[in-house]
């Protein structure tokens, strides 16, 4: 990809030494802990229709949105990688008090004013704990917005954490599970045998539901690259719930006052009930739902007939 047009740059707002090759730029921040930098990517040029992507994780990385190249450039949907402060290809600071969804939000408030992005043409997209961060800026900032996608994210953790105890667990082998179970307990996440029950007895089936062998190349490698030190005291240790900080986060009872046109994009085998999804939607006032009848939590990947083109028709209405 050639380097954009200078055009593409608010010169009053950037640094030239901030500007990499590619199209990518370091955009500087402001936290209560000091000034980082987080890495952009921008992809294609449509001054009406500008999608910001929002990762997940809390500390994954702009790769597991690569499939979008097959799919948003041909819709001539102009669209911004971003790897969050801590994740990848941004600065990653060792302080344990950054990792706080306020200052989160923020940081995306920060990123939107470094990119030109309003509500004329400004979309935030944002899969699993993306997903909830998006809901979190929409409800601070949503005067800022001309749509919002919330992708493979519930509106609530204890909800979400139901439907892991009555749904996904009881349909496991009841021996794995304890014996899964046994490594949350003891503290001992980090041991390959857990790691490989998860692939082989949930991941496979509610994350990315393709054969590991022919897992894609950017899912595998966005695994390599999470940050735990991010992760784990967000998310926490559990593959099968949500037990961090985010433990007793609920946006249910807000949607209702999100106020610009949202896309809620469920599907059958997520780890998210796509039933409560169906519901945000229609709680939403200008809410919409797409079903990916194929896919699970990555559908972006394992349901991209039912995934992409749904989003696509969605932008394009704005």
């Amino acid at each position: 990809m050639t380097q954009p047009p200078e055009s593409y740059f608010d010169t009053s707002t950037w640094d030239p030494r901030d500007v990499l090759s590619g199209g990518s730029r370091m955009v500087p921040i402001t936290t209560p802990r000091g000034d980082f930098r987080v890495w952009t990517k921008r992809v294609g040029n449509n001054p009406d229709l500008k999608v910001l992507l929002l990762h997940g994780g809390p500390g994954a990385t702009d790769e597991l949105y690569e499939c979008f190249d097959t799919w948003f450039p041909r819709a001539g949907i102009e669209y911004y990688y971003y790897d969050q402060l801590g994740s990848f290809r941004s600065d990653q600071p060792d302080d344990a008090s950054l990792w706080d969804l306020a200052r989160f939000v923020d940081e995306v408030e920060q990123v939107r004013r470094a990119l030109g992005l309003d509500s004329d043409n400004f979309v935030l997209l944002g899969q699993s704990w993306g997903g909830l961060l998006a809901m979190e800026y929409a409800v601070h900032h949503q005067q800022h917005l001309k749509g919002l996608v919330i992708s493979n994210m519930m509106s609530s953790a204890p909800a979400y954490n139901a439907y892991a105890n009555d749904v996904l667990m009881p349909a496991m082998d009841p021996a794995v599970l304890a014996e899964i179970k046994r490594f949350e307990a003891d503290g001992t996440t980090d041991d390959p045998r857990y790691e490989q029950l998860l692939m082989e007895h949930h991941y496979v089936h509610h994350v990315c539901r393709l054969p590991i062998e022919d897992w894609p190349e950017p899912v595998t490698r966005s695994f390599a690259h999470v940050n735990p030190a991010i992760y784990v005291p967000m998310q926490g240790p559990s593959e099968l719930g949500l037990s961090g900080t985010l433990e007793d986060w609920d946006r249910s009872g807000d949607l209702q006052d999100i106020d610009v046109p949202t896309l809620v994009i469920g599907a059958t085998h997520d780890t998210m009930d796509p039933g409560h999804m169906r519901w945000m939607s229609e709680q939403l006032p200008q809410g919409r739902y797409l079903h990916c009848p194929d896919g699970s939590h990555l559908a972006q990947f394992d349901d991209p007939e039912h995934y992409f083109p749904g989003l696509i028709d969605f932008l394009q209405t704005l």
